[in-house]
């Protein structure tokens, strides 16, 4: 890999994790307008790293706190400060386990098309949309049910699918069920962390089967250049989502499934 390819695809992969656009997406449509070659495993590890570390960084204080009032909860057996909001991210990550688990061949071959994915990046374009009418919008993370967990948790299962992208529909349920904009996108961004941990060591497993040889200037660079790009867009994203809402994202995602569409049709 040259250096331009690693930067623009670890840019790529450190907006695209986040923001409520498909990322599946982008990793196609930009090796297809580019020609590049396929990047390997061993840097999709990297930057998958380097995405998990930046949400891990940005929330780290929030994080703390949920480990930290989980372990008294158990010990205490009642709700203890961010205890909720820990039972509810952990219960949370197991629809998309399960589903993981029982469908990972089907979703690593069937749905990987490009039709599915533009499919999917139109479609769910147009749910998001519907939820962002249609919410109350009144409601923070902390006030979080045991049906927003399931509602939302079953919502993150169906990001496996190509095209979804999990921080879109995450957000989508948490909007159905009247959460604030940045409420939504909070809660998406911390249910990330053990997902996102799980499958990086799916693709750590899978590396050492294949056991390729290993670039490492292309992985440390990616791994950094996705975490500080991460950073930045979990910041200005829960900004700007206040100001200007979840619009102009609708219309990228239109834009991209339409474009995707042109290109296998």
């Amino acid at each position: 890999m040259d250096s331009l390819q690693i930067v623009v695809l670890a840019i790529v992969q450190g907006i695209t994790e986040f923001l409520p656009i498909s990322s599946s997406g982008h990793l196609i449509l930009v090796p297809y307008l580019t020609n590049w070659p396929d990047q390997g495993l061993d840097f999709d590890l990297a930057v998958h790293v380097g995405t998990l570390t930046a949400i891990v960084a940005y929330f780290r204080r929030t994080l703390f706190a949920m480990a930290r009032d989980w372990l008294r909860s158990v010990v205490q057996r009642r709700e203890v400060g961010e205890s909720r909001l820990a039972w509810a991210v952990l219960f949370g990550t197991i629809p998309a386990g399960l589903v993981g688990l029982f469908f990972r061949h089907e979703i690593e071959t069937t749905l990987r098309s490009p039709f599915v994915v533009a499919c999917t990046t139109i479609g769910y374009a147009v749910l998001l949309f519907v939820a962002d009418r249609l919410g109350k919008q009144q409601r923070h993370e902390r006030s979080i049910g045991w049906l927003d967990v399931v509602v939302i948790g079953c919502a993150q299962a169906l990001a496996l699918v190509p095209g979804t992208s999990r921080s879109g529909v995450t957000i989508t349920a948490g909007l159905f069920r009247n959460m604030s904009r940045e409420a939504a996108a909070r809660f998406s961004f911390l249910l990330a962390v053990p997902v996102m941990t799980a499958a990086g060591l799916a693709e750590v497993a899978g590396y050492a089967e294949n056991a390729a040889p290993l670039d490492s200037r292309a992985m440390v660079l990616g791994l950094v250049i996705s975490a500080l790009t991460g950073l930045a867009c979990i910041h200005y994203f829960l900004k700007w989502l206040t100001r200007y809402g979840v619009l102009p994202y609708v219309l990228y995602r239109l834009a991209l499934g339409a474009v995707l569409l042109f290109l296998v049709l």
